[in-house]
Order: structure tokens, then sequence, then C-alpha cells
């Protein structure tokens, strides 16, 4: 299977941006997904409502109040410009925004799952010893919460790889800038006689979310195997 220069450079983009997602998530991810398990207070389902927002309304909503808030015009975007000289607006960077606001969710809830189903007696047997809250985190929680981390990592990965309806409406579709594979192939199908660009880059996709799925499981049954839990 031959791809051309555009293809290759569509899939180094969507991997770029994917594993930049993930990389600027993936602390806050664990950070509110401790915080979700772990503490109970006033407003709680507030902020659970407000992390889980972007997986129940349409993409296309989630991009447009990116566009209004980091746009050049937005109150957002205009500072960032303004002060910083930063524009996120038809760029790679805004790719990597709006994949991150639709993966948060699905990494927040698959790490929030993984340490809620840590024992938390362990955790309190610690403190009992006079282990500091963040001693517990570091030697404790967070290594117990591998698997459920690995899996929020690629959840996020995957999902990157497929947004559409974010991507497109706050950056554009703009041909090596901001075009990623769905993009890609959204553009193609627009195309005739394109059906065979169309299928190396579906082949593409699902290649690439097997194997980062694959990974995942592997990572985290190597995980589970090292703390001595049968996988």
């Amino acid at each position: 299977m031959m791809l051309s220069v555009e293809e290759w450079g569509v899939i180094q983009l969507s991997l770029k941006v994917a594993i930049w997602c993930v990389l600027v998530s993936l602390i806050p991810s664990i950070a509110l997904g401790w915080v979700l398990a772990r503490k109970d207070f006033y407003g709680k389902a507030v902020l659970n409502t407000l992390i889980h927002l972007p997986i129940v309304l349409p993409p296309v909503v989630v991009g447009y109040f990116l566009l209004i808030t980091l746009g050049r015009r937005g109150f957002i975007g205009s500072w960032l410009l303004d002060t910083f000289d930063i524009s996120l607006i038809f760029n790679w960077k805004g790719v990597v925004v709006a994949t991150a606001v639709m993966s948060f969710p699905l990494m927040v809830r698959a790490i929030r799952q993984g340490i809620e189903a840590i024992d938390q007696n362990l955790e309190i047997a610690a403190q009992t010893l006079g282990r500091s809250p963040i001693y517990v985190f570091l030697s404790i929680t967070l290594p117990l919460a591998l698997p459920g981390i690995f899996a929020g990592a690629v959840l996020g990965f995957a999902r990157a790889l497929g947004e559409f309806g974010a991507t497109i409406t706050f950056v554009s579709n703009i041909p090596g800038e901001t075009r990623t594979l769905p993009l890609a192939i959204y553009s193609l199908l627009q195309v005739p006689n394109s059906e065979d660009a169309v299928m190396r880059l579906v082949i593409i996709s699902v290649v690439l979310a097997f194997a980062a799925i694959a990974l995942s499981e592997w990572l985290a049954h190597r995980s589970l195997k090292k703390l001595g839990v049968q996988g």
C-alpha cells in the first residue's frame, strides 16, 4: 500500500496531535480523577457534569464555544494573542486544544474508575503510619491506578485520532496544518474517483486504533503483573 506525500503528512500530523493531546491532558485527568474518586464536596455533581459535558454535546457545539472563547476575537484568544502572541486558530495547536477538550472526559472517567477500584484501606493504613498524603498518592494510589491511567491515555489518544466536529469548526480544514485523518477522509469523499485514497486512510485509521488499544492492554497487563495481580 503506497501512500502519497500528502497522506503521509496527514498521518504524521494526526499522530503529533494525538500524542500532544494525551501529554497536555494526562496530569489534569489524573488530578480530577483522584478528586472525583476520593473527595466529597459541595458542587461535586456540578463539576462532574461539566467535565463530561463534551461527551453529550454535539462536537460542533463544542467547536463553536472554542471559537468564540479562544478565537482571535474571543475574550481568552484575544488576550493570548495580545499578551503572548499566541494564536490557536487555524493551526495544529488549535487542533490539540479541540481534541483535548473532546478526549478529556473519557480520560478522567477511565482514571477515576481505576482509582475507585483500589482498596482504600491500603491508603488509610499508610496514613495511620504517618505517611503524608503526597507520599501515599505517589507510592500507593498512582502505581495501583496505572491500568486505569493506561486505559484513559489510550482512550484519549484514540479519541484524538477520530475527532472531527469540534476540530473542523474551531480550526477549519487546512491541508498541512489542521487536516487530520478524519478531515482528510471527509475531504476525499467530496472528490470524484478518490475511493482508493479514502480506503488507504480508513485502513490506516483502523490500524492505528487497533495498535493503540493493543498497546494499552499490554501495558495494563504488565503493570498488573508487576503489582502481583492476576490479569
